[in-house]
């Protein structure tokens, strides 16, 4: 007579079956329709080996395909920079997202258009892109900024390191620190909870999608160059990432890096 199983021992193989079926939809990943992965990462990220972004900013590996942002960051949002304006009559400037730029040739002035778009997932991670094209074609080259800011997409640290705060959660920044660009320097400080984004309306945009909710802002030089002031405050948040800090000042600021479940 065969020997019939065991209770538990079917509870544990249906629990194993169960367990195999989360993994498999949790490996299920949504690719973009009609995309072709070209490069070693598209690949994997098309197969669904790679499924976790942090993964490939802890192999050091560089995004060069635009879906893969998509892929991996399905929550992803875009902010477009106002860095263009247009005078009033009053002598004001009205505020555009498209700057234009003219250049001589022998057949008369050249324009062109630029725009400056930020993307994020509002959860440590974020990217910034600057394009330009032909006047007229405003979409296409929103599209080419989105696109390069997926390509510049880095992990942002998050902390409490105010010392009037100190409560260890991720709404602000770990430490102090400096981003330059041109003549323009900004300083990003660390703020307490409920101060709120002490920075310019164009800057708020960026620190949002990057998940700071608290943060000081000392800037020096023409400021009113807003893509120099953009640029500048990315590669402070960028600036982050290259500071070595000890284990015990991780845990006393509660510093995270990149997306928190």
């Amino acid at each position: 007579m065969p020997r019939e199983p065991k209770k538990q021992e079917v509870e544990k193989e249906e629990n194993i079956e169960k367990a195999e079926e989360i993994v498999e939809e949790k490996s299920k990943v949504v690719v973009p329709e009609g995309w072709e992965p070209k490069t070693m990462l598209g690949k994997k990220v098309f197969s669904g080996e790679i499924s976790d972004i942090a993964e490939v900013f802890a192999k050091g590996i560089k995004i060069a395909e635009p879906p893969i942002a998509d892929v991996l960051l399905p929550n992803l949002e875009r902010e477009i920079i106002l860095i263009g304006g247009s005078t009033g009559k009053g002598g004001g400037i009205r505020r555009t997202p498209f700057k234009r730029t003219s250049r001589m040739h022998k057949s008369g002035r050249r324009y062109s258009i630029s725009t400056m778009v930020v993307v994020g997932n509002k959860n440590g991670y974020v990217g910034l892109g600057l394009a330009s094209g032909p006047p007229g074609k405003h979409q296409e080259v929103i599209e080419k900024a989105t696109n390069k800011a997926k390509l510049n997409i880095i992990p942002v640290k998050r902390g409490c390191g105010s010392w009037e705060c100190s409560c260890g959660a991720n709404h602000s920044i770990p430490f102090s620190v400096k981003g330059k660009v041109g003549s323009i320097i900004v300083e990003l400080l660390p703020a307490p909870k409920g101060i709120g984004l002490c920075v310019s309306d164009e800057v708020k945009k960026l620190m949002r999608l990057a998940g700071i909710s608290d943060i000081w802002c000392k800037t020096r030089g023409s400021t009113h160059m807003r893509v120099n002031l953009i640029k500048a405050t990315f590669n402070a948040l960028n600036k982050l990432n290259t500071y070595k800090t000890k284990s015990e000042f991780e845990k006393e600021v509660g510093m995270t890096i990149g997306k928190v479940e």
